[in-house]
């Protein structure tokens, strides 16, 4: 596609729009679109009720739900920033974004998806107090601890997003400005450019690092010294009850980073087909903000016991109504 460029000089070259291809010239996509919009509704809804759970049930008043809260919020935005764009793309024949807006939609995905590897990097440090040190664990971990720790990670991401995105006005778009994904993502714009993008390299190899492969060896080595210490009970049921307690943020680890460590290991070791890495790069920034809430209440023993309680407080709320 060619678009309306503007020239600050004779070498530097800023395009007014890009063209995102999203998921032009893939088979069923329609479908795909269909099947985002549903995942998107039942996300925001999911996540929602969650939060409302635990805001509604004092019980669930600790450092932790507060964690999880944030997560929820947190998968909210990170599927509003992608979906909604998805779908109007698809709607409004809408491939074509402005220059300011490419940057924008660049660093709220980015940014988000950030979030919520930060996010479980914080509900990796809960489990690993609690287990670790289980006496010593309302004084290490409390509420304004967690708030703080939770504000230390939106400014971790906020530096390393905001780089990622700054280093992109640097450069000059000479080529084609056709974005081979489904959003303004930051590899496939910067490979745009015809001068120096080697300062854009670096940050991107900063940034995955920072982003994911550290926290994810973060949350390895958490989970190593979790091991240890479950090891060191001394019944089995207490084994048990202590690894139970880590059961649904382990699954929300493995569905997370498999999907962005896969695609992004193929695509280094032997290539990727564009479709194939679109569309793995939109599951996974769309399926775990979906799981996340569903896996928390069904896989949480706190969070069901609290739902049965409120049942049966409305159950008995309404039979003394009716007499």
């Amino acid at each position: 596609m060619t678009s309306e460029i503007s020239k600050s000089n004779d070498t530097f070259v800023r395009p007014q729009t890009f063209f995102v291809t999203g998921f032009l010239g893939m088979p069923y996509s329609n479908y795909y679109y269909i099947f985002l919009l549903f995942i998107y509704i039942l996300t925001v809804l999911a996540n929602s009720l969650i939060i409302l759970l635990i805001y509604v049930e004092e019980s669930l008043h600790s450092p932790k739900y507060v964690a999880v809260v944030h997560l929820a919020i947190v998968d909210i935005f990170a599927s509003s920033t992608v979906i909604p764009r998805m779908i109007h793309s698809f709607l409004f024949d809408a491939q074509v974004i402005t220059y300011e807006a490419c940057l924008s939609d660049m660093f709220f995905s980015h940014f988000f998806a950030a979030m919520e590897s930060f996010s479980l990097i914080v509900l990796a440090y809960d489990r690993f107090v609690a287990i670790c040190f289980p006496l010593r664990y309302h004084i290490i971990v409390n509420h304004t601890k967690m708030l703080k720790i939770l504000g230390m990670a939106w400014f971790l991401a906020f530096m390393i997003v905001g780089t990622l995105v700054a280093l992109i006005t640097r450069l000059s778009f000479c080529k084609s400005t056709v974005v081979t994904s489904y959003f303004c993502d930051h590899g496939p714009v910067y490979h745009l450019a015809c001068n120096d993008t080697y300062p854009n390299f670096i940050m991107a190899r900063i940034a995955m690092t920072s982003v994911f492969f550290a926290p994810l060896t973060i949350i390895i080595c958490s989970y190593a010294a979790i091991l240890n210490a479950v090891l060191k009970i001394a019944s089995a049921e207490g084994r048990q009850k202590a690894m139970l307690t880590c059961t649904s943020h382990l699954i929300l680890v493995a569905i997370f980073y498999i999907l962005i460590s896969g695609t992004y290991i193929a695509s280094m070791i032997s290539g990727i087909h564009q479709n194939a890495r679109i569309f793995n790069n939109s599951l996974s920034a769309t399926i775990p903000a979906l799981l996340n809430p569903i896996i928390y209440t069904l896989k949480t023993e706190e969070i069901l016991n609290a739902v049965k309680m409120r049942y049966k407080r409305r159950t008995a709320e309404l039979d003394t109504m009716k007499h």
